[in-house]
């Protein structure tokens, strides 16, 4: 890769975490989960996050699979799950029933919506003008199957996920303040 080449991606990607996060947080301000807003994806600025997403950039969709593709895995990805809570694979652990492996433990439900809310702006920031309320819900549904997610947590995701492709974005993150994260506390 030139010296050229290294400097557009670390442009692109920067611009496109910046964006993906200054989305994250304004939907987690709307939900009322502004400490949560703040504080999202923090991680992607360390260099063992950073530097692999401009090596690995692309622009239309995460580098963390362009790195997974070519080396195998993504040590960015192992890094950014292993310290943010809102992404489901932070909960997975062993059964206390040897019998059952690997499962997803019950996230907390404002780590639930945080990853509710990461899911809709980074539809946002990869689909661009091709970005709908569905988008969301079809990106999930294409990988759900393959999820160790805990089923309350799948079911609260989906539930989320379906009523911004039927009601919208306002009618969503309302229901969330006022009802979800109400419910919660």
């Amino acid at each position: 890769m030139t010296l050229s080449n290294l400097l557009k991606n670390a442009k692109g990607h920067f611009s496109t975490i910046n964006a993906h996060k200054f989305l994250v947080m304004k939907h987690c301000f709307k939900v009322g989960l502004y400490k949560q807003g703040l504080l999202h994806d923090l991680s992607k600025y360390s260099p063992i996050e950073f530097i692999p997403g401009v090596i690995y950039f692309q622009g239309d969709r995460s580098p963390n699979n362009a790195q997974r593709e070519i080396e195998g895995y993504s040590s960015a990805w192992l890094h950014h799950k292993g310290r943010n809570k809102h992404h489901f694979e932070y909960w997975i652990d062993y059964s206390t029933d040897k019998s059952k492996g690997l499962l997803g433990m019950k996230m907390p439900v404002n780590y639930v919506v945080e990853m509710f809310c990461d899911r809709v702006a980074a539809s946002k920031i990869y689909y661009k003008d091709d970005y709908t309320d569905r988008s969301s819900l079809d990106y999930y549904n294409k990988g759900c199957h393959r999820y160790v997610i805990h089923p309350e947590c799948n079911a609260l995701l989906f539930k989320l996920l379906t009523m911004l492709a039927e009601k919208g974005e306002d009618y969503t993150f309302k229901y969330i303040r006022h009802k979800v994260l109400k419910n919660a506390k």
